[in-house]
């Protein structure tokens, strides 16, 4: 193992590796550390691997589109072939309902902007692919202890912003391993069961890591994509005072539904965002419908202060919540007796826009506060690290002129101040998953 890199990137998630693929092809000689067992065994083996493009923001769109053709391409980006196999994107295609919110026309606007294709559907059409669907509107959501719960408004969805391009990744666990391989080949490290206890430093500027057990490992840029441990690898650093924006971790649960009667939604089924319930769905293993929250209002929100120590089981109340949520919408859904879900952490940030940045610390480096939406951006936001890294490292004020890239794919001139640890909570952001 080379023990003093160019480059220490601390984590081994979908960004983690994506980071070293793309440092690698640079020049640099990285090495990931994380302290679990292999890459993309935390949040990132629980994502729902989501490739949309409904944003609040147009560099929101501009980045998620951009990323899809990385995806799109994966086995030509990568340039192996990883013997354990290669993750596929199934292309299904994204219906989003419309509702009484915002959301909805910020994302038409920012579609018709950037080129991103669109189709805007009336009922007959969404039936077309969704025949369970009902188009009564339960605005605004509610929890089912709330007396208004099974209230109908006066509206009914009549409208649904249909993108052809959308999907999923089917092993989002396996897509890291893939991006390990990849990075591996042009000279990557990577070591397993291994914490960082401390960040050396000396003379303001980063010199390494210490970790569990006293051994030290050396290096002049260190990069935080720690994931929902983020906060702690910056309190270690102590370059939290110079951030106006800061991540903490979040608690979530998604649960698992069989398919309505008569509809193979695990082989037909379109990714559904749909505000109107809150929740967004998409096929599944086995036949079944996968249900996440798109974080509404009423769903109170458990901060987690210790990112090792957090509820990994299926609570009763946001099953029920989620659930029945989409039980309003299909009425004919299938309900288990018994919960069925996965529970992990977003690294969330407090306007819910990622941290791609330098530090106050020299040679200190963050991509952090994914807020569950950055899964799909992990290759296009490695690159854009990489041009910042290398761009600050060669003596750019990043701060005072922030790096801007040119989207290898779209052409789109992407300005990475957007994400600085410096700017104004974004209010033009859902504040949501949804981002």
């Amino acid at each position: 193992m080379n023990t003093t890199p160019d480059a220490l990137i601390i984590g081994s998630g979908i960004i983690g590796t994506a980071l070293a693929f793309e440092m690698a092809k640079k020049g640099y000689h990285t090495l990931n550390i994380d302290k679990l067992p292999a890459s993309g065994y935390g949040s990132t083996s629980n994502s729902c691997a989501i490739i949309r493009f409904s944003y609040s923001t147009w560099e929101g769109v501009a980045m998620a589109y951009e990323g899809l053709h990385f995806w799109k391409d994966w086995e030509a980006y990568l340039e192996v072939k990883d013997p354990r196999g290669m993750a596929l994107f199934h292309q299904t295609g994204i219906l989003m309902m419309k509702d009484r919110g915002p959301h909805f026309e910020k994302v038409l606007k920012l579609y018709k902007e950037l080129g991103v294709p669109y189709e805007v559907w009336n009922q007959q059409q969404i039936l077309e692919v969704a025949p369970f669907l009902n188009f009564k509107s339960y605005w605004p959501v509610r929890r089912p202890d709330d007396p208004l719960f099974d209230q109908i408004s006066d509206d009914t969805i009549t409208t649904a912003l249909w993108n052809p391009d959308g999907g999923y990744i089917n092993d989002p666990q396996l897509s890291t391993h893939n991006l390990q391989v990849a990075a591996e080949a042009k000279g990557s490290q990577f070591i397993f069961d291994q914490k960082v206890i401390q960040i050396l430093q000396a003379n303001g500027s980063v010199t390494g890591v210490e970790l569990e057990g006293g051994s030290r490992i050396n290096a002049p840029i260190v990069i935080n994509v720690a994931g929902p441990h983020s906060n702690i690898i910056n309190q270690m650093a102590g370059v939290t005072s110079d951030m106006n924006v800061k991540t903490r971790a979040l608690r979530h649960e998604v649960h698992h539904v069989p398919s309505p009667p008569d509809f193979n939604f695990g082989e037909k089924g379109k990714i559904m965002s749909d505000s109107d319930i809150g929740c967004y769905y998409r096929p599944s293993q086995g036949n079944s419908i996968l249900i996440g929250s798109e974080d509404p209002e009423c769903d109170r929100k458990e901060w987690i202060d210790d990112p090792d120590d957090y509820n990994r089981d299926v609570t009763d109340a946001q099953w029920h919540a989620q659930v029945l949520r989409l039980a309003k919408r299909i009425e004919n859904l299938g309900i288990p007796n018994r919960n069925r879900g996965v529970v992990d952490l977003y690294d969330v940030a407090d306007d819910w826009i990622p941290i791609y940045d330098r530090s106050d610390l020299n040679g200190f480096y963050m991509a952090i506060g994914t807020s569950g939406n950055q899964f799909k951006n992990a290759p296009i936001a490695a690159y854009l690290m990489t041009e910042l890294i290398h761009a600050c490292e060669n003596g750019t004020n990043h701060d005072a002129d922030p790096v801007q890239i040119k989207a290898p794919y779209t052409g789109k001139l992407l300005n990475s101040g957007f994400y600085s640890r410096k700017r104004e909570i974004n209010t033009n952001s859902s504040f949501s998953v949804k981002g």
